[in-house]
């Protein structure tokens, strides 16, 4: 083939990079449930009116596959897929017991 018959070379795919999950710390309210668990986080954020801050209370249902966290325990979770009605979240790591 000669120089001008020659196609473009083909684009390389580029890997696909994954964004940044949210994690989130907190206190594990129930271990009861198998590979669940619900854990309780602590935002602390101005009144909108008054500016004092005030403590907002969350919880999360968590996959836990191990069943590592208990009642009690202070954890780490990460944002991931659906893996159930209430579960988005699952367990990096327990942080103390």
């Amino acid at each position: 083939m000669t120089e001008q018959q020659q196609s473009p070379p083909q684009a390389q795919p580029v890997p696909f990079a994954r964004g940044a999950r949210k994690t989130r710390t907190g206190e594990v309210t129930s271990s009861s449930m198998n590979k669940t668990i619900v854990v309780r986080t602590v935002t602390r954020v101005p009144h909108p009116k008054f500016g004092k801050i005030v403590k907002q209370m969350k919880k999360f249902y968590a996959h836990d596959e191990q069943n590592a966290a208990k009642t009690g325990d202070t954890v780490r979770i990460m944002e991931t897929r659906p893996l159930s009605k209430l579960k988005r979240w699952r367990l990096v790591k327990v942080i103390q017991k």
